[in-house]
């Protein structure tokens, strides 16, 4: 697991998502807390595909793939899914500490705080932290799958763009509603008791498992 760990997070790879981290915190205004959510999920999805790309095809760029291939196909898969697991529990913890950076560093009124504002906060915090995890996995895991199969991770970053401009637009919002990959950030704020948003995020979910299902007959065929 430490050398998953050393290969997966890479000092670079740290330090740019922190840095992404700490400048959305400052440069994505929010005026309430309750648009804190809103504000950080799809950069979020950003900075997963981009951070995820290169899970694999790695191996193909530090030109160690055919002593990759080597190894026992269900060494090599469980060694990706380590792999996106290490990535997601670390992209996971920047999208918690980004909350409280936004709370740090622009002071927003918290929403509510007149009918138990303290503990509707609590609970806003962990919906949303609930809701980019699953943003988080389904876009790494795309982004991953798609980079796999061209064997190029710009292809992964790349073709996850081209779905995040889509989806994250007016136009995902009227085709797809609730449905949509974004559902959580379109949703109605002042109806905190609307959780049909839920419906995007099992879309997402049902993609990865999909997404995390084919992968082993991509890396045979493509590795």
């Amino acid at each position: 697991m430490t050398r998953e760990m050393k290969i997966a997070l890479t000092f670079q790879k740290q330090a740019y998502a922190v840095f992404f981290a700490v400048m959305l915190s400052l440069v994505r205004g929010v005026a309430y807390s309750n648009e804190i959510g809103i504000a950080l999920e799809a950069p979020m999805a950003i900075l997963a595909f981009t951070f995820c790309a290169d899970t694999y095809v790695q191996e193909i760029a530090g030109k160690r793939s055919e002593i990759w291939r080597l190894c026992p196909e269900k060494k090599r898969m469980h060694s990706i899914y380590r792999r996106m697991v290490i990535q997601v529990m670390f992209l996971l913890a920047v999208a918690a500490a980004s909350y409280g950076l936004v709370f740090l560093f622009q002071k927003p009124s918290v929403y509510g705080m007149e009918q138990n504002g303290l503990e509707s906060e609590i609970y806003r915090f962990f919906v949303y932290l609930a809701a980019v995890a699953v943003t988080i996995g389904f876009w790494g895991l795309l982004s991953n799958l798609i980079s796999c199969l061209f064997r190029n991770m710009w292809a992964g970053i790349g073709g996850c763009l081209a779905l995040w401009l889509v989806t994250n637009s007016t136009i995902g919002d009227r085709i797809l509603g609730p449905w949509n990959l974004f559902s959580y950030s379109f949703r109605e704020l002042e109806d905190s008791g609307d959780f049909s948003w839920i419906y995007g995020k099992v879309v997402c979910i049902g993609i990865g498992i999909m997404a995390a299902a084919v992968l082993p007959e991509i890396i045979r065929k493509r590795g």
